[in-house]
């Protein structure tokens, strides 16, 4: 997904509001004007955080923010699969679940709100756009022996973990990875992350192989390649997987919300709109 003007000036404005060093943001700068049209912002990210490295030291922790949110939704768990199993398609009401998950995303948030978050689960119904896409999901599952996950923020891959345990309930037969990140970045989930929730326990879990907020195929180590080669479907949560991952030919399934103005204004939605689509 190309970054825009707009895109770009937020980036810009995110790092300078981090900091007034004059030779990171120099730096931050010349990355973002001399930027490709193939770029995209997960990977403008990547390329700050080694700018921020080189000029300041590491980024911002997020250790202690990852573990407070996989808690959160860790308490929330057996009420979310009980409201889940309880419903009519719980495969359905999982996915739902899930992609409410994709707003514990402090890259997109200016700020993350507990309150805003729960508001959010009083709405889990699917929408006509939704089913549409639902059908076409599941049909691609009946007939899958591999099925890749390609996961984003903490907290949220509990919710992950709820949608594939209905996965394998509803096609028995099907094998699961999730691809993880393979370094800290931001609050993205890590394989000690996804150990931490149990997520080891439905899904094999693949490392990305850097500290990339998003998957950008050609920097991917064998396995992941391997992971996204086979798979006969893939489910990419979040804004960051969509941008890297969208428009490269492959057939994917993307669930994420709306979090800011270039999602917004390019699927013409309110803000924490959720999505479920699919591309050919």
């Amino acid at each position: 997904m190309r970054i825009s003007e707009s895109c770009a000036r937020c980036l810009y404005d995110k790092q300078q509001h981090k900091t007034n060093n004059d030779q990171y943001l120099a730096e931050v700068k010349n990355i973002l004007d001399g930027r490709s049209e193939d770029d995209t912002s997960p990977y403008i990210v990547y390329l700050f955080n080694k700018a921020h490295i080189k000029h300041i030291g590491k980024p911002a922790d997020y250790s202690e923010i990852k573990k407070k949110y996989n808690d959160l939704v860790l308490k929330l768990e057996d009420r979310l699969r009980s409201e889940i199993e309880s419903s009519e398609d719980p495969l359905a009401k999982s996915l739902m679940f899930a992609r409410i998950g994709n707003y514990i995303d402090f890259g997109a948030m200016n700020h993350v709100d507990q309150d805003e978050f729960f508001k959010l689960f009083e709405d889990s119904q699917m929408r006509e756009d939704d089913e549409k896409t639902y059908k076409a999901f599941v049909k691609e599952c009946e007939n899958a022996s591999n099925f890749l996950l390609v996961c984003d923020n903490c907290g949220e891959i509990v919710l992950d973990k709820l949608m594939i345990e209905q996965l394998i309930k509803r096609f028995p037969g099907i094998k699961v990875k999730a691809l993880v990140r393979g370094t800290e970045v931001l609050n993205d989930a890590t394989e000690e992350d996804a150990k931490y929730v149990g997520l080891d326990k439905v899904a094999d879990i693949v490392s990305n192989g850097d500290a990339i907020p998003g998957t950008v195929y050609n920097m991917l180590p064998k396995e992941a390649k391997k992971a996204i080669d086979e798979a006969d479907v893939i489910l990419a949560k979040g804004q960051g997987n969509y941008e890297s991952m969208s428009d490269q030919g492959r057939h994917v399934f993307y669930e994420f919300l709306c979090k800011c103005d270039l999602f917004t204004g390019r699927f013409n939605v309110p803000r924490l709109t959720g999505m479920f689509i699919e591309e050919i």
